[in-house]
């Protein structure tokens, strides 16, 4: 087991922080709501990770659910266990055509 610096706390796997928490939200430009439907989770799943607690006991964010965050800021959407489904690309950026000299 390792002390992770962040939280102060002996843990044998990282920790995301309420704070980390609403900073990847944020990040993406997520509204509460848009983060719980894109989690799978209820808003109010959304607002206890924010806080930290819930009805003044700690609240923990899972390990699937940091994983979650982790592949919706790689563009990852969805996955069936063999086939990865992206987000739309963003329509304000250019991908060079794969025709071209410039890939």
């Amino acid at each position: 087991m390792t002390k992770d610096k962040t939280t102060q706390t002996t843990r044998s796997e990282p920790v995301m922080s309420a704070e980390q928490f609403r900073e990847w939200r944020k990040s993406l430009g997520l509204k509460q709501k848009e983060a719980a439907e894109q989690l799978g989770l209820k808003k109010r799943m959304i607002q206890y990770y924010e806080k930290g607690n819930r009805d003044g006991r700690p609240v923990e964010i899972p390990k699937s659910i940091r994983l979650a965050c982790y592949a919706l800021s790689e563009g990852i959407v969805d996955f069936d266990g063999h086939t990865v489904v992206a987000a739309a690309p963003d329509p304000g950026i250019r991908l060079p055509h794969p025709d071209s000299d410039q890939m």
